[in-house]
């Protein structure tokens, strides 16, 4: 349906464009980087036909493929971000194109000795005789979300040149930052006017998914008192030590590399010390939102035990709800996953619905009114070297869009839910 070649300029336009996202600034996007890409995806738009393109001072975009049918029909709307993670580089990304994929190690980097290998990736097996895009093993590739940009784009500009193709109205939105939990901050749900939307920042070809972690940040902050080590017997307190017990006393096994599926966690990602200060960041993930408040209170827990242990405030912890399970805003219209999974039979795809061990912007969406499903975007290994995405997955994102189009355009299609 959309030519591969077309997909892989379109594709590698958009990475070689850095867009990291800085969680330290307060500006929105939080890098003028992004502007390069959100200015240049206005042009794009407005250059296949698409109309009442805008983008607003803090750089979210938005665009409207108008109705091709003589009756109501549910205005749609699909969505991904263009800010790319700050977990790795994005600077100067180099994709390499790999066809036929013998199933293989794939070399990156040979003067790094940075190999892309199927006995420890085994999902590149899944994708043996397809083209592959990765890194040159020295950045991230972007395919989180700039494959779901691509897609988006690519079934819009399909839909514009093949109009016998029955459509309602269509939205499109693209966000920056959402890598730093702000993605959807500052999206007009109101302006934006869909009835419901996909995100398409999904990893592999047929997830489908509902429901995400609920989420919050939490930093510990350790305090010490620094004294001169030769004369520091019962005066000197090392806040490094504390922040040891600290850590140890969180459950060792509900951490991310030990845990799957709907399992929740504690992950401690920075630790910046000394002895007189030491700060922990940690972010809080779990699906059931009885364990998730329980985990933020185990963190405050631990942090009284330590303070009472020392008879003064030692250990202060601040925690900032980011996000919540979706799977509440989207049960009530559970149509649109049965639309989205229905568009991918027609696809020729088996879908994966499972639970995201993550968030989109859909997960906030959802809660400020716009419900909004997560589909596949085709990429793996999101935020480091060894991402890649398979084309013919973004072929087929692609295709579930445009299939999702004519469906909701259908007259017969129910659009309530199934008993």
């Amino acid at each position: 349906m959309i030519e591969k070649q077309h997909i892989i300029d379109r594709f590698i336009s958009y990475v070689t464009v850095d867009t990291e996202s800085d969680p330290t600034s307060e500006n929105t996007p939080s890098t003028a980087k992004q502007w390069d890409l959100a200015n240049k995806l206005a042009d794009e738009l407005k250059q296949i036909g698409m109309q009442e393109v805008t983008i607003d001072e803090n750089a979210y975009i938005m665009a409207t493929l108008p109705s091709n049918v003589g009756y109501e029909v549910p205005v749609i709307g699909f969505v991904s971000h263009f800010d790319t993670s700050p977990d790795f580089t994005g600077a100067n990304v180099k994709p390499q194109i790999i066809e036929n994929y013998n199933g293989k190690d794939i070399i990156l980097n040979k003067e790094k000795d940075i190999v892309l290998s199927p006995d420890y990736f085994e999902d590149l097996l899944l994708y043996k005789g397809k083209t592959l895009i990765t890194t040159d093993g020295t950045t991230l590739l972007g395919a989180d979300d700039k494959a779901g940009i691509t897609e988006i784009v690519s079934a819009m500009e399909y839909l514009i040149n093949h109009p016998e193709i029955k459509h309602g109205k269509i939205r499109i939105g693209f966000t920056p930052d959402e890598e730093i939990g702000r993605g959807a901050h500052k999206f007009d749900v109101k302006k934006f006017g869909a009835d419901w939307a996909y995100t398409m920042d999904g990893s592999q070809i047929g997830e489908l998914e509902y429901e995400n972690f609920n989420a919050a940040g939490a930093v510990v902050t350790v305090k010490g008192k620094i004294v001169h080590p030769g004369y520091a017997k019962g005066k000197m307190i090392n806040s490094m030590y504390i922040a040891t017990d600290y850590i140890n006393s969180l459950p060792r096994l509900e951490t991310p590399e030990h845990t799957e599926d709907r399992e929740g966690f504690f992950h401690l990602y920075t630790i910046k010390g000394s002895v007189d200060e030491t700060k922990l960041q940690y972010i809080i993930r779990d699906h059931d939102k009885i364990h998730f408040e329980a985990r933020k209170e185990m963190m405050q827990k631990l942090a009284d035990e330590l303070n009472e242990q020392f008879e003064m405030e030692v250990v202060t912890v601040e925690i900032k709800d980011q996000y919540f399970n979706m799977r509440e805003k989207i049960e009530p219209v559970m149509h649109i996953v049965k639309i989205a999974k229905k568009a991918m039979e027609q696809a020729g795809i088996q879908s994966i619905i499972k639970p995201i061990r993550g968030g989109t912007d859909g997960s906030q969406l959802s809660f400020m009114g716009l419900p909004c499903p997560n589909i596949f975007a085709g990429g793996h290994n999101f935020h480091g070297r060894y991402e890649y995405v398979p084309v013919e997955s973004m072929q087929k994102a692609t295709e579930v869009i445009v299939n999702i189009a004519k469906l909701v355009a259908l007259p017969e299609t129910s659009f309530k839910e199934e008993e």
